[in-house]
């Protein structure tokens, strides 16, 4: 089976990028991360921006490659590193994210809610859904839990996604971690408006046995397949790992028994291929 990673990062330069990816089982390489892919049937990784790519700006955020040597297995989402932008290097800003979307690798944007301390709907956000919806991109969204305490949790809830997807009802908004915790809240907003998805990545870290997960955590996995069960689309869900964060085989293993078995090509490959356009997979 084919699979499309739709939720990684790779940042190797930071210490916690590393110790994260040890726990994890893995090494933070970029060779290591390649083999580990190729053993599994990823064939692609679809990355989350969070270096500045023009330190002036702060904006917009990629993967740590360069351009020169793009990794052919790797696009990425530009980060909106939010915090940085003013009134004055606005235009600026702008100019910067749309020369970088020319780039065959880059394929959408993130939005850090929760570490940025802006709602989803935010003013400052609306050129960026603009733009998405001139080049047919997603916009991927930071929702739930965040993996520090300076996160500010308003602003990462699920609930907040839903009046973007109002406000820009021809921009595609995609749920990182599904919301986690408040799966019921994202189950409402993704079947309410026909614009959002969600990708299922970052619901466990570390390395582990899917075996025993299941069953030491049997309630935290009952939720998540009762709320999977009451949404019924897997048309709008996609596997994500949130690499360095977990192992990938124990996640895919662990994915693969949370969804039914006949939306598995969709889950794991078609969904990302039809939603990240400019993907050629």
């Amino acid at each position: 089976m084919k699979i499309i990673d739709a939720h990684l990062h790779f940042f190797p330069e930071s210490e916690a990028f590393t110790q994260s990816a040890k726990k994890a089982g893995h090494e933070a390489s970029l060779t290591h991360l390649s083999s580990v892919m190729q053993a599994n049937g990823i064939i692609l990784g679809i990355g989350m921006g969070t270096v500045p790519a023009r330190e002036f700006l702060q904006n917009p955020r990629e993967l740590s490659f360069s351009t020169q040597d793009w990794p052919k297995n790797f696009v990425q989402c530009l980060g909106i590193n939010a915090t940085a932008i003013t009134k004055e290097n606005q235009q600026e800003t702008m100019t910067a994210f749309e020369k970088a979307l020319q780039r065959p690798e880059c394929v959408g944007f993130k939005v850090y809610a929760g570490y940025e301390h802006f709602y989803v709907n935010d003013a400052l956000y609306h050129p960026f859904y603009e733009m998405a919806e001139q080049y047919d991109v997603p916009v991927v969204i930071h929702t739930g839990d965040t993996a520090n305490a300076e996160g500010l949790l308003k602003y990462s809830h699920p609930l907040t996604v839903d009046e973007a997807a109002v406000n820009f009802p021809r921009v595609k908004f995609v749920m990182a971690h599904y919301g986690n915790p408040w799966l019921v809240d994202a189950t409402e907003v993704i079947k309410k408006n026909p614009n959002v998805y969600a990708d299922l990545s970052g619901l466990v870290e570390g390395n582990f046995v899917p075996e025993w997960f299941l069953k030491t955590y049997h309630g935290y996995v009952e939720q998540i397949r009762t709320w999977l069960t009451y949404l019924s689309r897997y048309d709008k869900l996609m596997y994500g790992s949130d690499w360095p964060l977990v192992n990938i085989p124990s996640y895919i293993g662990l994915i693969r028994r949370l969804i039914p078995e006949e939306y598995h090509t969709a889950v794991f490959y078609e969904n990302a291929k039809s939603l990240f356009k400019k993907i050629r997979v």
